[in-house]
């Protein structure tokens, strides 16, 4: 006894189907990649490279500058979510730092601020302010007289 399944015809309305849902599938696939391309983008590193590229010896200097200074910087965060900041040369802190910091996220979910920062125990440098939770990046600017050196620190 063999069976004999009887085909159905292969109708335009079943090619319709499976158009719509191919199509249908890589525009929702798209659509979502988009959606997630989009919330997490963090903004351009330079809006004008060209110009950018203009100031490109003199961020080598700068940064030549600051190698020459020989400053080892520490940044923690205590439990109280404080950052705290050392800044020593041969071992031993580096006195007299003024210290100009702004807390940036890193995706531009919420406004920089400025830190300011007070002097601790053991040469540190403690912020007045408490971290927010996230991920951050603080951007330092430390200056003792003429001398500058500048830090972006990643912070959790």
């Amino acid at each position: 006894m063999t069976d004999k399944r009887e085909r159905k015809a292969f109708t335009g309305r079943h090619a319709a189907m499976i158009l719509v849902a191919f199509f249908g599938t890589v525009i929702g696939v798209n659509m979502v990649m988009a959606s997630f391309a989009l919330s997490t983008f963090g903004g351009t590193v330079v809006d004008n490279s060209y110009v950018a590229s203009q100031h490109y010896n003199e961020w080598l200097a700068r940064a030549d500058a600051q190698d020459r200074l020989g400053w080892d910087k520490s940044v923690t965060v205590n439990e109280e979510r404080h950052v705290r900041l050392i800044v020593r040369k041969d071992g031993a802190p580096v006195e007299g730092l003024r210290i100009v910091a702004t807390l940036r996220h890193p995706l531009g979910r919420a406004p920089a601020r400025a830190m300011r920062f007070v002097a601790a125990a053991d040469g540190a440098l403690r912020s007045l302010e408490a971290l927010p939770a996230g991920r951050w990046q603080l951007d330092l600017s430390v200056h003792r007289g003429a001398d500058e050196a500048r830090y972006r620190i990643d912070l959790k």
